[in-house]
């Protein structure tokens, strides 16, 4: 009994401590993998931040940034949630504790989450990029990252019900 009360209260810090490994790939601006020990590799993506997409202007770019800041480097993360695709989200530190999310925003690659984030000293570094039209913030049309992919999940389902008119029309034929 004793043993599971102690499990009880110790499961969250352990969800919540810091585990290192080092940088393998970058699948975009705010997905990384890590090799952990064992050869173990875990997919992560950065909490509080959301990089345009692949197809989106600058997504080439915040992908390059988070290249250059930790491809290759032992970071720390610390997971907070997982995502619907089953990714762990993380705040991802690096270089002495250089919290990736901030650099990004900071930088003007990424917009500040502000849905799943509490953090509003991110959302005081978008606004400062935005005013000095750093990285995508040069675009006057720049689209969120949760927008662009509104826009096509609409766009994919307009098709398909396209699709399935024209079937139905050539199956009465």
């Amino acid at each position: 009994m004793k043993r599971l009360i102690l499990a009880c209260l110790l499961s969250p810090l352990l969800m919540f401590s810091q585990t290192s490994g080092r940088v393998i790939k970058i699948s975009d601006g705010d997905t990384i993998t890590v090799l952990l020990e064992g050869n173990q590799q875990k997919k992560l993506r950065l909490a509080e931040v959301d990089c345009p997409e692949k197809g989106q202007p600058f997504g080439k770019n915040a992908k390059q940034f988070t290249s250059d800041q930790v491809f290759g480097k032992t970071i720390t993360f610390i997971e907070t949630d997982t995502d619907r695709y089953g990714r762990s989200i993380a705040k991802v530190y690096y270089d002495r504790n250089k919290y990736l999310s901030r650099e990004l925003i900071r930088a003007g690659l990424g917009w500040w989450y502000f849905t799943y984030s509490k953090d509003t000293s991110l959302g005081k570094l978008q606004e400062n990029a935005q005013r000095g039209k750093l990285g995508l913030w040069q675009d006057v049309h720049a689209m969120a990252p949760w927008e662009y992919r509104k826009m096509k999940r609409e766009l994919r389902n307009k098709k398909n019900e396209v699709a399935q008119s024209e079937r139905k029309i050539k199956g009465a034929a």
